[in-house]
C-alpha cells in the first residue's frame, strides 16, 4: 500500500473539508436572509389584504343597494313574465333558480353591481356602479397573487438553490478530489519506487535500478541512488576478485609450503645417494628409497586433497536413515582405532533426513577420523542423533583435549590445521559436502570434555527435492 499516497490524500481531505463546511454554512445563511427578505412574504401578506378588503367592500355594496331598494330609493329594472323571451341571460339563469334574490357583477370590468330580486310576478333588477376599477379586475388579480405565493410555497426556492448550491459544491470537491489523487499517485510512485529499489539493494541484489521519471528533487534522489548502486556494484565486484584473487594466493603459497616440505628430504636424500657413490651402502640406499617413496605419496596425499577440494561433485540427495549410517561409520572405523571407546545415544525413530549418501559418509567418516585422533589411546567417542523441527541433528563428540577460542574462529578455513599430517582441508570438505546436501557443519559444546561437532540435515518430505529446489 503507498502510504505516501494515502497521506497526501488525507492532508488533502482535512485541508478542504473545514473550509467547505464553512463556505456552505456561511453560503447557506445568506441564501437563507436573501431569500427571506424577498417579495414572495410581501405578496402573499397584500394579497390577502386585498382579497379580505374586496370581500368586506363587496359586502358593504350588496348591504347597500339591498337597503336602496327596499327603501325605494334605488330605481329598477322590471322584466314581466309576458317578455320574458327578451330577457338578459342573467335574468333568465335568476329566473330558473329558486333563490329568493341574487346579486351579480356585471359590466365589462365588474364594474357594476346588480341586484335582483321577485316582486308581482315579475323580476327586478337593481344596479349601482362601483367605480372605475371593477371588482373582477381586483379579483383576477388577487387570484394570480395567490397562485403565485402558492406556486411559490410549492416549490421551495431557498431549499431549492441551496440543494443546487450543495451539488455544485460536491462535484467540484469530487472533481478536485479525483485530482488530487491522480496527483498524489505521481508523486509518490517515484519514492515507492525509490523504497522499493533501497528494499531491493539492501536484501542484496545490486543490480537495483530505479527508472527516472523527473527532473525534480525526487528524480535527483533517482539518479543519486542509481549512480551509488552502480558504484556500489562495481565496487564489490572488484572486492569480490581480490577477495578470490586472496584465497587463491594463500592457497598457492600453501601447495607451494607443503610441495616445498617435500621436496626438501627427497633433495637431501639424493644428495647424499649422490655424495655415496664411491662406496655404495644397500642399507643406506633402501633407506634412502623409503624416504623418496613416501615423500612422494605424501605429494601425491596433498595433490589429491587439494582436487577433491576444488571438485564439485553431484549430489544426488534421497531418504537416508541417520542411525542406520553413523552406526555403519562407527563399525568401520572401530578396527582403524581400537585404542579408542565408542558409544552411541541414538533417536528413537528419527525422521530420514533428505542428503547424497556418499557425501554423508564422507562427513562422518572425517568427523569420527578426527576425533579418534584428539581423543587418544585410551579415549572416548560419543556419537548422537536428534531430532529437531524439520531438522535432524547428528553430533559426534570425543575426550581430547578440546578447540580454543582461536581455533573455533578459523576451523573451516581451507587453509588452517591443528594436526601434525593435516592438510586443513578436511573439514572445509566437510562442511562444504554439508551445505551442498542442504545443511550445515556447526562446533557445539563436547559433551566428553572435548570437542563437539553438529551436522544439520533437513528432513525428507513427500517429495524429495534437492538442495538446489530448496534454493
Amino acid at each position: 500500500m503507498n502510504r505516501l499516497r494515502n497521506k497526501l490524500i488525507l492532508i488533502f481531505v482535512a485541508a478542504t473539508l473545514a473550509p467547505l463546511a464553512a463556505t456552505a454554512w456561511l453560503t447557506t445563511s445568506l441564501l437563507r436572509r436573501s431569500v427571506d427578505f424577498s417579495s414572495t412574504s410581501e405578496l402573499d401578506l397584500i394579497s390577502q389584504s386585498l382579497q379580505q378588503t374586496g370581500k368586506e367592500f363587496y359586502r358593504h355594496a350588496c348591504d347597500d343597494l339591498r337597503f336602496r331598494a327596499e327603501s325605494g330609493h334605488a330605481k329598477p329594472r322590471e322584466y314581466p313574465l309576458s317578455e320574458q323571451a327578451n330577457w338578459p341571460d342573467q335574468v333568465k339563469s335568476f329566473a330558473a333558480s329558486p333563490d329568493p334574490d341574487r346579486f351579480v357583477l356585471a359590466g365589462d370590468r365588474g364594474n357594476r353591481l346588480d341586484y335582483l330580486t321577485r316582486r308581482n310576478g315579475a323580476i327586478r333588477v337593481y344596479s349601482e356602479s362601483l367605480g372605475p376599477v371593477g371588482l373582477d379586475r381586483v379579483a383576477r388579480q388577487i387570484v394570480d397573487a395567490r397562485d403565485a405565493v402558492e406556486w411559490a410555497r410549492g416549490h421551495d426556492l431557498r431549499r431549492g438553490l441551496a440543494l443546487v448550491y450543495f451539488l455544485l459544491a460536491a462535484v467540484f470537491w469530487l472533481g478536485s478530489m479525483a485530482l488530487m489523487v491522480y496527483l498524489a499517485h505521481r508523486i509518490s510512485r517515484p519514492i515507492q519506487q525509490l523504497t522499493a529499489g533501497l528494499s531491493q539493494l539492501a536484501a542484496g541484489d545490486l543490480n537495483a535500478r530505479v527508472p527516472v521519471s523527473g527532473d525534480d528533487e525526487t528524480g535527483t534522489a533517482i539518479r543519486a541512488f542509481n549512480h551509488m548502486a552502480g558504484r556500489l556494484q562495481e565496487s564489490t565486484e572488484r572486492l569480490v576478485y581480490l577477495r578470490q584473487l586472496s584465497s587463491w594466493q594463500v592457497l598457492a603459497r600453501k601447495t607451494a609450503h607443503e610441495i616445498k616440505n617435500s621436496l626438501t628430504p627427497i633433495r637431501l636424500t639424493v644428495e647424499e645417494m649422490v655424495a655415496r657413490q664411491a662406496e655404495p651402502d644397500p642399507a643406506f640406499l633402501e633407506q634412502a628409497a623409503q624416504i623418496v617413496v613416501e615423500e612422494v605419496e605424501s605429494l601425491e596425499r596433498r595433490v589429491r586433497a587439494f582436487s577433491q577440494f576444488a571438485t564439485e561433485p553431484p549430489v544426488c540427495p534421497k531418504p537416508v536413515d541417520v542411525n542406520s549410517l553413523l552406526q555403519e561409520r562407527i563399525a568401520f572405523l572401530k578396527s582403524a582405532h581400537p585404542e579408542v571407546a565408542y558409544d552411541t545415544r541414538l533417536a528413537d525413530h528419527p525422521p530420514q533426513v533428505v542428503a547424497d549418501q556418499d557425501l554423508l559418509r564422507g562427513i562422518l567418516t572425517n568427523l569420527l577420523e578426527n576425533a579418534a585422533e584428539a581423543a587418544g589411546e585410551g579415549g572416548r567417542i560419543l556419537g548422537v542423533t536428534a531430532a529437531e523441527t524439520g531438522r535432524v541433528a547428528i553430533e559426534v563428540h570425543d575426550s581430547g583435549p578440546g578447540l580454543s577460542r582461536d581455533a573455533r574462529a578459523s576451523l573451516f578455513q581451507p587453509t588452517i590445521s591443528f594436526k601434525k599430517k593435516g592438510m586443513g582441508l578436511g573439514l572445509s570438505i566437510a562442511r562444504k559436502s554439508a551445505l551442498l546436501s542442504g545443511g550445515d557443519i556447526v562446533v557445539t559444546k563436547g559433551e566428553l570434555g572435548g570437542a563437539g561437532f553438529r551436522v544439520l540435515l533437513p528432513v525428507a518430505t513427500n517429495g524429495i527435492q534437492t538442495p538446489s529446489d530448496r534454493g
